[in-house]
């Protein structure tokens, strides 16, 4: 965007507040780790809006806190107007979410949907962060009683929210942290977690932080008021932000060790992927490069059936800078912690979408589980002849014919084409990371079969 624009939109956006008889200003900060947190003021037209960031930032604890507060960042949320020259400006809609490093500001304009607040923070984070050599991450972290933090990358759909909300440990935080020479540390002050199908059974932490202070979006409601979860009648994709402490088992600091367990998570709509694989250090910079994921329907626009795609670093819409750079950060990470990596798919088994079946929560916790208890140390790996990771021959909790995936497919000839098609696809997507200047990984990317 050229910087007049910019100034054009801001200057709509300051004019239309100048028209309104009152505003929220939230005052707060993003960062648990305080060498390097922000100061962060957003200004809203929109009620619901400002008890959004309430529920998701840091928030001042005393009036102390914010006394003579000179924000590092402003978001100017003027969601109820729209930019009518956005062709002329050579945007892509009349919606903007504009930001402007030089002058610390941000400006939205059209766009009602609350996660703009927060993900045009964690993209400036992304900037800011590395210059200091810390690693910014689209992750959920937790930590167990004796003090190990696993961290858990993925995109909306994977299950990060949900595998990390686990009763045994503590959590940290649901969606965006850094890492630094200290340790893991939460940007944020709540969780914004999806409600499709949500039930006490399934979601136990999630649905019991429902409560006074959290804030649905996009659920439907019932004549009498009561939220229906399973009625997707105008989005699949609902959500519910809340304050960290409504989760009984938050980590009070939101910090945490360094990562004993880095887990990848994938939800692979071709049913090629098994339920858990061992990364070495070289596939894990693969694969976070890779990013590979499905579009489930109900998460973005638009998408109506699951179709395979690629984002860097699990989060390729909030990057600033090249990926490579996060990935360099993160192998050094790795290195220096002797950090385990893992790929756990919680998509389908037994075939591909509309013939196999998802995995079921069950079957994933077991190998969530089985990670950070250590006893999958214990069991048998048989390598992959494709994908080059080690996989599991069994595991407890989980059927030997999904822990194998081949073994679910009734026509195995069948997978090996389905995989050799996957495979293919990573291959063309990783060619991007590939060139002077750069690590390259490709030869711990899949290998064709004959």
């Amino acid at each position: 965007m050229k910087p007049e624009v910019f100034d054009e939109l801001f200057e709509k956006a300051v004019n239309h507040f100048n028209t309104l008889d009152k505003a929220y200003v939230f005052d707060g900060f993003c960062g648990a780790s305080l060498a390097s947190q922000k100061k962060v003021r957003f200004v809203h037209e929109l009620a619901w809006q400002q008890h959004f960031v309430t529920n998701m930032f840091i928030r001042p604890e005393t009036a102390a806190d914010i006394a003579d507060f000179d924000p590092d960042f402003t978001i100017i949320n003027a969601c109820s107007q729209v930019n009518e020259k956005w062709e002329e400006h050579g945007l892509n809609s009349e919606v903007a979410v504009a930001v402007n490093i030089e002058k610390k500001v941000a400006v939205i304009l059209g766009t009602w949907y609350g996660g703009e607040n927060k993900k045009g923070i964690f993209s400036l984070m992304n900037y800011w962060l590395p210059l200091e050599g810390i690693m910014p991450m689209h992750c959920s972290a937790n930590i167990g009683k004796d003090g190990d933090t696993a961290l858990f990358f993925g995109l909306s759909g994977t299950g990060k929210t949900t595998l990390s909300a686990d009763p045994d440990r503590n959590l940290i935080g649901d969606d965006e942290h850094g890492w630094d020479d200290d340790g893991t540390f939460n940007f944020e002050g709540g969780c914004y977690a999806k409600t499709i199908n949500l039930s006490e059974e399934t979601e136990p932490d999630i649905y019991r932080a429902i409560k006074r202070d959290a804030m649905l979006e996009n659920v439907h409601l019932d004549a009498d008021g009561t939220p229906d979860y399973f009625n997707v009648e105008k989005t699949q994709n609902g959500r519910v932000s809340y304050p960290i402490h409504h989760i009984p088992n938050h980590e009070p600091s939101s910090t945490g060790s360094h990562p004993q367990n880095v887990i990848f998570l994938t939800c692979d709509a071709f049913g090629v992927l098994p339920p858990v694989s061992k990364l070495n250090s070289g596939q894990a910079m693969y694969q976070f490069l890779s990013g590979y994921t499905a579009k489930v329907a109900g998460t973005e626009r638009g998408v109506t059936e699951p179709e395979a795609t690629f984002s860097a670093c699990f989060g390729a819409a909030f990057l600033t800078i090249h990926p490579t750079r996060y990935a360099d950060l993160l192998s050094k990470k790795l290195e220096e912690h002797g950090s385990d990596a893992y790929l756990v798919n919680t998509g389908w088994s037994g075939g591909g979408v509309g013939v196999g079946e998802r995995m079921s929560i069950g079957a994933t916790r077991a190998c969530i589980s089985a990670i950070l208890d250590g006893s999958i140390k214990d069991v048998e790996f048989e390598q992959d002849p494709v994908f080059g990771f080690d996989v599991p021959k069994s595991l407890p909790g989980v059927p030997d014919n999904v822990v194998q995936p081949r073994m679910a497919w009734e026509d195995k000839d069948s997978y090996d084409a389905q995989r050799n098609k996957l495979a293919e696809m990573f291959q063309k997507n990783y060619e991007k990371f590939t060139g002077p200047g750069v690590t390259d990984y490709t030869a711990f990317g899949p290998q064709l079969q004959k």
